[in-house]
């Protein structure tokens, strides 16, 4: 009796590099494992990967789609990025803040200076200042 089911053995000869997957053959291999009847372990055999390297495409392909698979990263969630973005943004709102305070400071400082107010010697510790 005669198995159309016939067993396939790889002899490794040497030793190869590390194989460099594009986004597109990650995406198409990571979708072969959603076909009807497909496992992740068949899926991975014909392709000659780890079935753990194939979860790894698939979760880093729900997490972000391609882009964490492209890019090897984690994706970080929109969430996350607004709150950093705003974060930001009050941030440089303070620092404007900040700068126009010594702005107004350094012209005080002249205008006291004119009148004699403040003494013209250096102020010490602050350097560049007029």
């Amino acid at each position: 009796m005669t198995s159309n089911n016939s067993e396939r053995v790889e002899v490794i000869t040497s030793v190869q590099r590390k194989r460099r997957w594009s986004p597109s053959e990650k995406k198409s291999v990571v979708e072969e494992t959603f076909e009807a009847g497909s496992t992740v372990s068949s899926v991975a055999r014909r392709h000659g990967i780890c079935p753990s390297q194939l979860f790894y495409w698939r979760r880093r392909m729900e997490e972000g789609a391609l882009t964490g698979v492209a890019s090897e990263e984690r994706v970080v969630p929109e969430s996350a990025l607004k709150k950093a973005q705003e974060r930001i943004r009050r941030l440089e709102s303070l620092l404007g803040r900040k700068t126009e305070e010594v702005e107004v400071l350094k012209e005080a400082v002249r205008l006291g200076r004119e009148k004699k107010l403040i003494s013209r010697a250096p102020l010490r510790g602050v350097e560049d200042f007029e």
